[in-house]
């Protein structure tokens, strides 16, 4: 859980589609100013949990709050308050992307004068401010894209939601619009939802994560907590010199359940924090510890051990 003052809360939020649960039981908490993953595969929940934020779709049962409102009850002020950019952003081809903005800002009756400047406040902040009065219809993908988190910020939304934002852009688009992301959580206090199945994305650019997996929350926190929670999280890298069998002296010390051979050092796997242990006992067998640094799980590791998790529990039979 965050320490920051929640914006977003959920309570038992559940929604089904016939025999099919959608999203089941989720309770979470998103900080203000947080910037929060929604990671799972597709089909695993999470565009139905933005649905139900925004109020475009009701829960089957369950609570939810976004900045306090009811969404089920509020659509219209929610809406006001959170910008939405799907993972496929709908533009005018045929006008250029201030008169695509134009056209966001009168559904949002934002006073014309107000409306000229934030438009061309936010395109700049987007990397697209020379692009202003070219044709949407010329524009790359990243650029649509962009402009589609240019689209969700002229209203200046407490919370940007971001539907898996980066599939099908190149390498820089992607380096560009992460680096937004964090412009905008540092720079502005936008608290950001990005959901995304792309796990390297989501460790770069989130604080805390929620991994989802067939409709259910399997975890929640950040990298080093969810680490925390896997069997093999005691991995080190180690040198040692002077010792004749470093691999007996290494695999010999309690704890340790296996020594390897990995990128030119010895891997030490155990069931505990044996760092002392190891440094000990390469110096009784007349050695020297050169170097001994603790290999983090990435989250690649602590989505498989959930995904994992989740595939060997048996299916529920909806009530």
């Amino acid at each position: 859980m965050s320490s920051a003052e929640p914006i977003i809360t959920t309570e038992g939020l559940t929604k089904r589609y016939g025999d099919r649960v959608a999203v089941d039981q989720l309770t979470l908490e998103v900080g203000r100013g947080e910037v929060f993953g929604l990671l799972g595969p597709n089909g695993a929940g999470k565009t139905t949990t933005i649905l139900m934020l925004l109020g475009l779709t009701e829960p089957t049962s369950g609570r939810v709050r976004v900045d306090g409102l009811d969404p089920t009850k509020d659509s219209l002020r929610v809406k006001a308050r959170v910008g939405y950019v799907p993972d496929e952003v709908g533009f005018y081809d045929d006008l250029t992307a201030r008169e695509n903005l134009r056209y966001t800002t009168d559904l949002n009756r934002i006073p014309r004068r107000e409306a000229n400047a934030r438009i061309e406040e936010v395109l700049d902040a987007v990397g697209l401010g020379d692009a202003i009065d070219r044709r949407v219809g010329t524009f790359s993908r990243g650029m649509r894209q962009r402009l589609g988190v240019a689209d969700a910020l002229a209203k200046r939304p407490s919370i940007l939601i971001l539907d898996e934002p980066t599939v099908n852009i190149d390498p820089e688009g992607v380096r560009e619009l992460l680096a937004l992301v964090e412009q905008l959580r540092t720079d502005h206090g936008v608290t950001v939802l990005l959901s995304s199945h792309l796990l390297h994305q989501v460790q770069q650019s989130c604080d805390r994560m929620a991994i989802f997996v067939a409709g259910k929350l399997r975890a929640c926190g950040t990298v080093e907590e969810l680490a925390a929670n896997l069997p093999d999280r005691w991995t080190f890298d180690v040198d040692v010199t002077g010792v004749e069998a470093p691999e007996q002296v290494l695999a010999g010390v309690a704890g340790v359940a296996s020594c390897t051979r990995a990128e030119g050092r010895w891997r030490v796997h155990a069931d505990h924090d044996v760092r002392t242990a190891l440094h000990d006992a390469v110096v009784d067998a007349g050695g020297r510890l050169t170097h001994l640094s603790r290999v983090a799980a990435d989250l690649d590791a602590i989505y498989h051990e959930y995904f994992t998790q989740a595939s060997e529990q048996p299916e529920e039979v909806p009530a």
